[in-house]
């Protein structure tokens, strides 16, 4: 019997192949979170003039001839009207003219980055202005770091949950049943700590525990319905699409108005920016503006626990079909 060669050189090979297959990971990886946040500024920011129409109009007219592109305002007469806007998060804040000058009327619960970038704004377009924060940020975290520190593991333990439920329940109901539960408890938990301990959410509990824990579910149910259809490579494409791809899209820290076009926007489709989002709503506005964020992760929940639901039978089927037709092994692997 005639032993084929042994190929000493193979493993260096592998080893040389997947060095290589890193650093272009870290060439893509640097610029998709670096670039964003080196190009924050506001584009098409939504504010609100208020005031004179006369007066109003110059504003406008200043704003635009300094920062073109930059703010898509709303003229308004009645500075009463533009903090209905703010707490209905229309608009980021409101440049009120009055016989004393401007006073800009915020929402850092909204961002406090743009609260800080609209004050700056109206120190240039009109000297010395008073800032009125219309829908403040929590008292204990004023410049919202802690809400988006707080934020990021709030995805990194749903990203896990949902690893740990497809690598170690076979069963399909059971995989639902975890998924549900753990989206309650999260809730449950994540407001507790967030609210409770460090103080970085205002609004009630209950509303706040609701919006963490569909966050939660949203997260964990398309992690295990990626892998209950394609396997290991879901696993690894949830992995991608929402924790990279979704942290560094999603204006946690900042607001999506300021990041490139068309990545902010992008971002609030992808769970982690429309989780931010919706609990922005619940914690500072009485959800106001949760609508969107609201029927974007009920749309990741629903579609991940389908494929929990199908996603062995559509394995099954699949394994079924002859291996010298063109469809063989669609799907080669699964976890469960």
């Amino acid at each position: 019997m005639v032993q084929s060669p042994r190929r000493t050189g193979s493993p260096i090979v592998v080893a040389m192949l997947a060095a290589a297959a890193v650093v272009v990971l870290q060439a893509l990886l640097v610029p998709l979170f670096a670039a964003p946040a080196a190009h924050l500024t506001p584009r098409d920011l939504p504010i609100a003039v208020a005031g004179p129409a006369t007066a109003a109009e110059a504003l406008v007219a200043r704003l635009a001839a300094a920062q073109p592109g930059a703010f898509d305002p709303r003229t308004l007469t009645d500075p009463a009207e533009a903090d209905r806007a703010l707490r209905d998060r229309e608009v980021y804040g409101a440049f009120v003219v009055g016989p004393d000058g401007i006073t800009l009327h915020t929402a850092s619960g909204a961002s406090p980055t743009v609260t800080a970038l609209l004050t700056e704004v109206a120190r240039a377009a009109g000297g010395p202005v008073r800032v009125v924060d219309v829908v403040p940020a929590d008292p204990d975290d004023p410049r919202g770091t802690g809400f988006a520190a707080g934020f990021l593991p709030l995805g990194m333990v749903g990203m896990l949950a949902g690893v740990l439920l497809a690598l170690l329940v076979a069963s399909r109901v059971a995989r639902l049943v975890g998924l549900l539960a753990f989206g309650v408890l999260a809730g449950l938990a994540g407001a507790a700590v967030l609210q409770g301990w460090l103080g970085v959410l205002s609004g009630g509990y209950l509303a706040n525990a609701a919006a963490i824990g569909l966050f939660a579910l949203a997260v964990s149910a398309t992690m295990t319905g990626l892998a209950a259809l394609f396997g290991r490579p879901g696993i690894a494409l949830g992995a991608v699409t929402i924790f990279l791809v979704g942290n560094s899209l999603g204006a946690v820290a900042t607001a999506p108005e300021l990041l490139p076009r068309p990545w902010g926007a992008v971002g609030q489709w992808l769970p982690v920016g429309a989780g931010a989002d919706l609990l922005r709503s619940t914690a500072f506005f009485d959800g106001a503006g949760a609508t969107a964020p609201l029927a974007i992760l009920a749309g990741y929940a629903v579609v991940g626990l389908s494929f929990v639901s199908i996603g062995r039978a559509v394995i099954a089927i699949t394994e079924r079909i002859p291996a010298n037709t063109d469809k063989s092994r669609i799907l080669s692997t699964s976890v469960g």
